[in-house]
């Protein structure tokens, strides 16, 4: 099971956060810090796991961002990476070729994909057809809710 999720740039920029256990906010802060710093200064040929405190890290590095994931100790590194992978397949899908820009700009649907995927730090679902499916089921209805000329309307089109 998932502790939490972290999506971060090169640069150390915090992009996108999942929480499935409670932490206090300052605590939060303090882990994000300490696993950016300990990630990035990791060398290219590293493995991919780190412990730390009572937790195993994995993490994978696409393109400008990297995934890291907080499993517990028994969970399997392997699995965690291929769950990753299919986060990024299914943004990849959903964004074209995703990149960090799709991440900030889309931050919403970034966290919507990942909630119709994990459910609680579990998979909730494995197919990508039925997760895309349920994508655009939710784009359909966001673009049925704003009526036609409502931005025109109130000036803002």
């Amino acid at each position: 099971m998932l502790n939490f999720m972290l999506l971060f740039s090169r640069q150390g920029k915090l992009r996108l956060q999942k929480w499935y256990n409670s932490y206090p906010e300052k605590l939060k802060k303090k882990i994000t810090r300490e696993l950016i710093t300990v990630v990035l200064s990791r060398k290219p040929k590293h493995c991919s796991f780190v412990d730390w405190k009572d937790m195993k890290i994995v993490y994978k590095r696409y393109a400008s961002l990297y995934f890291l994931c907080a499993i517990e100790p028994n969970d399997n590194e392997l699995m965690c990476l291929e769950l990753i992978h299919r986060y990024v397949e299914l943004l990849d899908k959903y964004f074209g070729s995703v990149c960090e820009l799709d991440i900030i700009f889309n931050f919403e649907k970034a966290y919507f994909i990942l909630d119709e995927f994990l459910l609680g730090g579990d998979i909730q679902e494995t197919s990508k057809k039925s997760v895309l499916k349920a994508i655009a089921a939710q784009d359909l209805m966001q673009e049925e809710e704003t009526p036609q000329g409502f931005f025109e309307d109130h000036g803002l089109g």
